[in-house]
């Protein structure tokens, strides 16, 4: 049961699931308290492969076991009913989510990763925080030694992303910034033309 509610939560992790998260009871906000807690000790930056970050998932879940059982109480839940328990689990990954655990929203960018996947090629970039653009999508620049600006496009959810949703620009100032970006050509309808462009994978404050 426990091996397929997380792989279950795992494949949550890499769709867009349109299902609506229940009111959440005091026995599942205790469960999400506890795990986010216990998530944020893991040091994500350490972990680079998608088994890994299951393992790391896995054995938090498994730690709070008595928690998951009380919420299957909470909730007129059989345990031993698979595709219940299923939903349960699509719920608890949701509901992470939506409180915005960090940790787990790091986490789960590795969870969904395919390591199978052709390496594309990334790079690194450290500079100082400097604003957020608006142009349609939006685009981190920061300032080098050299006070050069570089802008790099935030196109998708990436690790540490969470960090920048409500922050205000001047509680980012001076802040040094560490990205990893790769290329990415996209085409620019003005220009009538393609046009290379720095997409952010991660970025980590220093």
């Amino acid at each position: 049961m426990k091996k397929n509610l997380l792989l279950f939560i795992a494949f949550f992790l890499t769709t867009t699931s349109a299902i609506k998260a229940q009111t959440i009871g005091a026995a599942q906000q205790r469960l999400l308290d506890s795990l986010c807690k216990e998530l944020s000790k893991i040091d994500v930056a350490k972990i680079s492969t998608k088994q890994a970050a299951n393992d790391a998932f896995e054995k938090c879940f498994e730690n709070h076991a008595d928690l998951l059982m009380d919420v299957a109480k909470e909730q007129n839940v059989e345990v031993t009913d698979e595709p219940a328990m299923s939903k349960v689990g699509v719920e608890i990954g949701k509901n992470l989510m939506k409180q915005k655990c960090g940790s787990f929203m790091q986490l789960a960018m590795k969870m969904g990763k395919d390591d199978d996947a052709e390496d594309t090629g990334t790079q690194v970039t450290s500079g100082v925080f400097k604003r957020i653009d608006t142009k349609g999508f939006n685009y981190i620049v920061i300032t080098d030694k050299a006070a050069a600006e570089k802008s790099f496009i935030w196109l998708r959810q990436f690790s540490g992303s969470e960090k920048f949703i409500d922050a205000s620009p001047a509680k980012l100032a001076g802040k040094k910034l560490q990205i990893t970006w790769k290329d990415m050509e996209v085409y620019l309808p003005q220009a009538k033309g393609y046009y290379t462009v720095k997409e952010i994978v991660s970025i980590d404050i220093l």
